[in-house]
């Protein structure tokens, strides 16, 4: 017979059904150390200061043929002649294909990039346009009505190079191989004419390329450390993406776990009590010789240890339940109009006799006239008894408890609790040094018992104690709470005399 399994998420500890929560953080938290993994492969950057170059490229794509354009018009009013309008259709027709290579690369994956093949296509690219202004350098103009043609040629060329020199500074050696030539050839034509103007632009142009090659090199540095500076952003991202995925995923394994143990508790409680009450039953009937004597005395002090040791682990049953049930949210209140005196007062009489077997005091100083309380009977009940309970089980034979009611506050003249080990006795489960030393047993839920329920009727807990002299517990309900009463409604007589 096939082994048949459970569909209903009851039945597992951990529901594994669940989709994980962090998917969408762990796929971002992937790419952005594929992107940091392929950069830090390639330490100077080259994909994506060819992406940048591309982006510039397709930017000012219509800056240098604006140029072009108005030196080809201006030199055709001037009659060049139809030379200039071929050069500049030529020139044109080179950035073209170099805005066309950018649009190619800036649609490409960074990843997908060959960095020297794309390089090297950008520099043939570039240099075919300098093979264009080496052809303007060239040109001469012996009929035009211009005087100073060489020296328009050189201050077009200066803006054309000074334009390149930004646009194209993501690329290495993008300025040099666009117009080394035109300033040879410039150069070389000025020497021919031996013209003072000639010479001194042919200078200018020759210092003025190295200069614009100093200020692309130092954008090229601007933008590399700008993407070193984005590396180290994104790489502190995917680490803080990362803290937050663990995070997530611990937060969700003990939300998990806090189900499982609510679930474990819930299922667990029945079958706890169940042949723990007959344990207790049985052993109270065997103690008390209901169903005759025992011949040998030693049973019925067996019998009584069994219902001791029984009645202790129901009380820890309960108490675990108890918290359980208040940090899962599963702890209704009912709430209703209450006196605190009489609970308070009730509760020191179930006590009574265990505090007389140990020889204690208890002094009730109530408040006579209290307003009522909107509070949940059972709850307050339970403060009161937790804190009775602590303060009878650690205050020494003779010992005094003194019980107000007013600030609700319980004081004894027990051994105290050293100041540092308050936040322990208040968490769960936790006991403090003279606890642990103490003959008597105790679970350390008691007071984290009181804390909660104080919290969930939005009160405080105060815990006040100094070795050798005593502890001071005061729970206090917020004002919000307290019942204020309504006036007596007139008589027929007041009512007559009013009118």
């Amino acid at each position: 017979m096939p082994l048949q399994r459970s569909t209903t998420a009851d039945k597992f500890i951990v529901d594994r059904r669940k989709p994980h929560r962090n998917s969408d953080v762990a796929r971002a938290v992937r790419k952005t150390r594929d992107r940091l993994s392929q950069q830090n492969g390639n330490p100077d950057f080259d994909r994506e200061l060819l992406k940048l170059h591309a982006r510039a490229m397709k930017g000012g794509a219509i800056i240098v043929p604006l140029l072009v354009l108005a030196t080809a018009a201006t030199g055709l009013f001037a009659g060049v002649g139809k030379g200039i309008g071929v050069w500049a259709l030529f020139i044109l027709i080179c950035y073209t294909i170099v805005v066309f290579m950018a649009r190619r690369v800036d649609r490409t994956e960074a990843a997908e990039l060959n960095p020297l093949q794309t390089h090297s296509d950008f520099l043939i690219g570039h240099f075919l346009c300098g093979l264009g202004w080496a052809w303007f350098a060239w040109l001469g103009c012996d009929a035009c009505q211009v005087d100073q043609f060489q020296l328009l040629k050189a201050v077009v060329m200066l803006l054309a190079m000074a334009a390149t020199a930004i646009s194209a500074s993501s690329l290495r050696g993008a300025l040099l191989a666009t117009f080394a030539v035109p300033v040879v050839a410039y150069a070389y034509a000025g020497a021919r004419q031996w013209m003072p103007v000639e010479l001194i632009m042919a200078g200018l142009l020759i210092v003025s390329l190295p200069f614009f090659a100093y200020v692309a090199r130092r954008l090229n540095r601007s933008s590399l450390m700008l993407l070193s500076f984005r590396s180290e952003k994104d790489a502190l991202i995917a680490e803080l993406d990362t803290a937050k995925s663990m995070s997530d995923e611990a937060r969700r394994r003990a939300e998990d776990a806090n189900l499982a143990k609510s679930r474990f508790l819930a299922s667990m409680s029945h079958e706890l009590r169940t042949p723990l009450n007959a344990i207790l039953g049985f052993s109270e009937v065997m103690a008390n010789e209901v169903l005759g004597p025992m011949s040998n005395p030693t049973y019925r002090d067996y019998a009584r240890d069994v219902h001791d040791s029984g009645q202790h682990l129901l009380d820890l049953i309960n108490e675990i339940l108890d918290l359980s049930r208040i940090e899962a949210g599963r702890y209704q209140l009912n709430e209703e109009p209450m006196m605190l005196l009489s609970v308070v007062e009730d509760c020191c009489h179930m006590m009574e006799l265990k505090a007389r077997n140990k020889d204690i005091r208890i002094v009730q100083d109530f408040e006579n006239a209290l307003p009522r309380l909107f509070a949940d009977e059972r709850a307050v009940r339970q403060i009161a008894l937790n804190l009775l309970s602590n303060a009878i089980k650690f205050t020494g034979t003779g010992g005094e408890i003194r019980v107000r009611v007013g600030w609700t506050a319980v004081k004894d003249n027990g051994p105290g609790i050293p100041e540092d080990e308050i936040p322990v006795v208040l968490s769960a489960f936790g006991q403090g040094s003279i606890a642990i030393k103490s003959a008597e047993q105790g679970t350390g839920l008691g007071l984290p018992i009181v804390q909660s329920l104080l919290a969930m009727h939005g009160g405080e807990f105060e815990l006040h104690s100094k070795l050798r002299e005593g502890t001071e517990a005061i729970a206090i309900f917020p004002l919000s709470r307290v019942m204020e009463e309504l006036p007596a409604l007139p008589t027929r007589a007041v009512a007559a005399r009013r009118r």
